[in-house]
């Protein structure tokens, strides 16, 4: 590529750190009190240092180390004037919270998130929706507890679990979560909070008839499949003219029996969907709270759902969270929330460069022009040019 017709003044990395520079960090880190107490780790430094971590997929402290120093003349761009030891660095990730880089990714997605939209499902109901799972990264120490059976040799890896809610309208993180990965992932319920009216669509691992009744309570609608062995009442079986779509089987108002905190029986009222996928020749039967949409789009939602598993596999493919450069929680957490941080920031890019490019090539383009002063959208540019053909072997012994 011809540097003197592509050459930028900023390197890509500096045009990354643009979207999150000081004007927009500073009231968040001013607020948290993050750099109370350190004198030679600033917060804006830290934060520095581990976006290049998650965005290079620099395994160790080393490597961050050298990448940076390597760089340390273009640093200027990026407001700092060194880099930081990797003691200091490894000092800063075991004690400075994790809830400081938390606060910055929210402050970041409250600023672009309606830069995104989808238009799949009505825009009335994707502004509502929330899509709730969770995703497990394998740990080489036994930092938290791992899940799944005991191996033959008695010794298991530990994991972290991410507890995630995803917004339907801009498919970035609402609301996250980190426990170990033994817990059940109902840990969520004691923290969530969503707004009345929202739509919540979750997988049946998720189920809990009395976190069902509290939605009922709270005016929240959810959407999730019912367990192969519940127990209810069929109530009413609603009918069916033919505008209804041939894909719904069955449509029943049923009665499901639980305990509440004061093991007291209680009943609660559902709506029951069967459905039937034509692409995967089964069958499927829905729960939800909400007697008023069409059974259609309770289906769609719950198909909707399918979105968060391909943002957990966007995030692993992308920012391989396979090495950790830290040993204890605080610093898995920080990693993750940088790795959040980097997808939210890249994916702005690429949808502002308005490229049909694929993300997982952009992302590799982006990572090797890291320190290259060129403007990111003249190297999409030059990269969807038609390329020059080959030139044959016999052609250049007769040129010659």
């Amino acid at each position: 590529m011809n540097q003197s017709n592509n050459y930028f003044g900023q390197h890509l990395f500096s045009q990354l750190i643009f979207l999150c520079n000081k004007s927009i960090l500073r009231p968040v880190i001013d607020k948290s009190k993050a750099n109370y107490y350190y004198k030679h780790l600033k917060t804006y430094e830290h934060f520095i240092a581990m976006l290049y971590c998650v965005v290079t997929g620099s395994t160790s402290l080393r490597e961050i180390e050298a990448g940076l120093g390597i760089a340390q003349g273009k640093l200027n761009h990026l407001g700092i004037d060194y880099v930081p030891p990797r003691s200091t660095l490894s000092d800063g990730n075991k004690n400075r919270p994790a809830d400081v880089f938390k606060s910055i990714y929210e402050a970041l997605y409250a600023l672009y998130k309606p830069r995104f939209s989808d238009s799949t499902l009505a825009k009335s109901i994707l502004d509502k929706l929330f899509l709730m799972d969770a995703t497990v990264f394998s740990l080489f120490k036994a930092i938290l507890k791992t899940s799944g059976r005991h191996t033959d040799y008695g010794k298991k890896k530990g994991g972290i679990k991410k507890n995630t809610v995803l917004h339907g309208s801009s498919l970035m993180p609402h609301f996250v979560d980190f426990s170990a990965a033994a817990d059940h992932d109902q840990h969520i319920y004691r923290k969530l909070q969503l707004p009345q009216g929202s739509y919540v669509v979750f997988d049946k691992g998720y189920n809990n008839y009395k976190q069902y009744a509290k939605f009922t309570e709270q005016g929240i609608f959810f959407v999730t499949r019912q367990k192969d062995n519940a127990v209810y009442e069929v109530v009413l079986e609603c009918l069916h003219d033919d505008t209804t779509s041939p894909n719904i089987l069955q449509e029943t108002i049923i009665t499901q029996s639980y305990q509440d905190s004061l093991n007291n029986p209680q009943t609660l009222k559902l709506r029951r969907i069967a459905w039937y996928d034509e692409k995967q020749n089964r069958s499927y039967e829905f729960i939800t709270n909400n007697f008023e949409l069409a059974a259609e789009t309770i289906a769609q939602l719950y198909k909707y759902r399918w979105k968060i598993e391909l943002f957990f596999k966007k995030l692993k493919q992308n920012f391989p969270l396979q090495y950790f450069v830290g040993d204890n929680q605080n610093a898995i957490e920080i990693q993750i929330w940088m790795a959040l941080i980097a997808l939210l920031l890249l994916s702005v890019i690429h949808q502002n460069s308005n490229t049909k490019m694929a993300f997982s090539v952009f992302i590799t383009l982006f990572k090797l022009h890291l320190f290259n002063y060129i403007n990111l959208k003249q190297l999409l540019t030059e990269y969807k040019k038609k390329k020059p053909t080959k030139i044959a072997q016999n052609d250049i012994f007769s040129s010659a």
